[in-house]
């Protein structure tokens, strides 16, 4: 296996790309309104259901009709651009505005009524139908894409890296909502190495042996070797947990890799990435805010029958984790504190940071492409 260390010490992004507001509207307008956004879980949005959302700044409405149908739609009305819907609501075969109560198909958006007001001939109704967004349920959660001509949606592992767990069945035993002082770059590059291992994780770098060296697999070591399928925790644990064991029975179909992993990451730049354990999944969704500041949300999945057994208790399964991404949110803070003073320009990756490396690659990537048309409206403004 050839070593996916860096063969040289490549500069970062420079500093404004942390703290400039002009930097962070190019990255709206160019990757938060164009490529595709996690929504959340499509298990979370029961039938018949109208829920707003706010991606990029920009409402949007998710229709899950009775039968499970799912549509999305901006969140204004053809007619003065009211904001349609407001709060979760029972949803039926019309979506109304409630301003003019202009309707709405909830399946597909066309016009059904304007009420009170009388159109003339001038008045084409197949024209002013709610604006669709593309959506895109994947792993059991709906991504949403603002882009008339959205990206293919393609997981850094594929779209079949998750298909030997249950992803669809699986349902939100337990949420963990964050506000960090950071900017949503800073994150991500955080979750991409793991030099900081030793001195931030001390719990995770028990539980996995190899974190205690700063690298993230036995691919970094000199010479590359792997050992196999040797289990990537340390003796007697199996999963990630407070004291290392299952909360409940171990899926089925996992390939012997992929429990010896143990912990299975799957990332969809910019917005999500994915924890496959042998008994439960997470999802973690990156929403920036500002220039210096995210969101960040963890929700843990689990089975309906592991949620079932008596007792069982969601919130100290995701205990173990949370100690993980508490640390990583002031690690990011920390981070971000420093990026801001005067003598900061850029930094320096180090081999082990190849991931990094990637990112950065991949932010540019997108800044540096034409920003094209979303829907409706330009793309300005945070992602609040």
């Amino acid at each position: 296996m050839s070593s996916p260390l860096l063969d040289h010490c490549p500069p970062t992004l420079p500093a404004a790309a942390y703290t400039d507001a002009d930097w962070y509207a190019r990255e709206v307008a160019a990757i938060w309104r164009r490529e595709w956004v996690h929504v959340g879980r499509l298990s979370d949005l029961p039938l018949g259901t109208i829920r707003p959302v706010t991606v990029a700044g920009a409402g949007v409405i998710l229709c899950r009709s009775g039968d499970g149908a799912l549509s999305v739609f901006h969140n204004s009305c053809r007619h003065r651009g009211a904001e349609i819907c407001a709060v979760e609501a029972p949803l039926g075969k019309l979506v109304t505005c409630p301003y003019h109560a202009w309707a709405y198909a909830a399946r597909d958006g066309r016009l059904v009524s304007t009420a009170f007001a009388t159109p003339t001939a001038d008045f084409d109704r197949s024209e002013h139908g709610l604006v669709p967004v593309a959506h895109h349920v994947w792993a059991g959660s709906i991504f949403v894409s603002l882009a008339a001509d959205p990206p293919v949606f393609a997981p850094d592992l594929g779209l079949g890296a998750l298909d030997n767990w249950p992803m669809e069945r699986l349902v939100t035993g337990h949420r963990l909502v964050k506000d960090l002082a950071c900017n949503w770059k800073v994150f991500w590059e955080n979750y991409n190495e793991c030099l900081h291992c030793p001195g931030i994780h001390p719990e995770l770098s028990d539980l996995v042996p190899i974190y205690r060296e700063g690298i993230m697999s036995e691919a970094e070591r000199p010479g590359g070797a792997v050992h196999g399928n040797r289990s990537t925790l340390k003796d007697g644990a199996e999963t990630w947990s407070l004291d290392g064991r299952t909360c409940g029975p171990a899926f089925e179909g996992l390939t012997e890799a992929q429990r010896a992993t143990a912990a299975n990451f799957v990332t969809v730049y910019p917005t999500a990435f994915f924890v496959a354990h042998v008994d439960y999944a997470r999802v973690v969704t990156i929403t920036p805010t500002g220039p210096e500041s995210m969101r960040l949300t963890a929700e843990w999945l689990f089975t309906p029958e592991t949620m079932g057994q008596q007792g069982f208790d969601p919130a100290k399964v995701a205990a173990f984790a949370t100690i993980v991404l508490e640390q990583d949110g002031a690690a990011a803070e920390m981070n971000q504190r420093g990026m801001r003073s005067p003598a900061y320009q850029h930094g320096r990756l180090m081999p082990q940071e190849f991931d990094l490396h990637h990112f950065h690659h991949w932010v540019m990537t997108r800044l540096e492409q034409p920003v094209a048309q979303t829907g409706q409206s330009g793309a300005q403004g945070d992602l609040s």
